[in-house]
């Protein structure tokens, strides 16, 4: 059983590939229903579909521990830690326990997606044509969302201002840009840290997307002698070695 399991999560056949672009697929859903969410009262129906995502996720979790060589180590991952919030989160309404904003910790398992950049690049002209750009998009996508959850469970029914996860965004984004309208304030010393985060972690991001997006194109192509994967789309010799290489007109391989 346990050999199937890791052939799903580990293996390199259709199947495990399909597998594991369905729970990338789970994630993006998950998170699109934890943002839609916000904006309504929560009924019963809201609260089973919470309770079927958290069993989802205890499946999922409990697969990757048991296929863990290192179980001991299993425990330190910043992954581990938001899968076991998250499954708290999710399941916390069938004991009646209001624990519904750490739900927001659940678009941390975007981090997961990342084991699958070798098969994208694989399986997408465009995303291997455009990797840097995408990660760097992703990147700041992830902070984002993390950053609008902590300010959305932190100050939802404290502050005036932040009435649902959408104020909650129009804030992170107009203070990681250094707008700042000031028509939305965080109260207290936690919303003033956060806000100080926003700007410092979030204007570095966000100037990384800006400079992968308008320098000039690289082209990915393994050099045969030293491995250096990035060059300019006409250069003709590595520049960390030397060697001659062979890039296509149209930068694939």
């Amino acid at each position: 059983m346990l050999g199937k399991i890791r052939a799903l999560y580990e293996g390199s056949s259709r199947r495990a590939h399909a597998f594991r672009y369905g729970i990338l697929a789970f994630d993006l859903v998950t998170i699109a229903f934890v943002i839609v969410t916000s904006f309504f009262p929560h009924t019963v129906a809201v609260e089973i579909v919470d309770a079927l995502i958290g069993l989802v996720i205890v499946a999922d979790f409990t697969a990757r521990f048991a296929i863990s060589d290192h179980k001991l180590k299993f425990w330190t991952r910043p992954a581990t830690l938001a899968d076991l919030v998250a499954m708290v989160s999710f399941l916390a309404p069938i004991a009646g326990e209001s624990f519904g904003f750490l739900r927001v910790l659940r678009t941390l398992r975007l981090l997961h997606t990342y084991q699958l950049l070798s098969r994208l690049r694989k399986d997408f002209v465009f995303f291997s044509k455009h990797q840097d750009v995408i990660l760097a998009g992703i990147n700041l996508g992830v902070f984002l969302f993390v950053m609008t959850g902590l300010i959305y469970a932190t100050q939802f029914g404290r502050n005036d201002d932040i009435k649902n996860y959408a104020d909650a965004l129009y804030f992170t984004v107009t203070t990681l840009t250094t707008t700042g309208f000031g028509d939305i304030t965080l109260h207290g010393t936690t919303g003033r840290l956060l806000s100080v985060a926003i700007m410092i972690f979030g204007v570095t991001l966000f100037l990384r997307l800006a400079q992968v997006l308008f320098r000039p194109t690289k082209v990915r192509y393994e050099c045969k002698t030293c491995g250096l994967s990035l060059h300019d789309a006409d250069a003709i010799h590595c520049k960390h070695c030397g060697a001659t290489v062979h890039i296509d007109t149209e930068g694939l391989y």
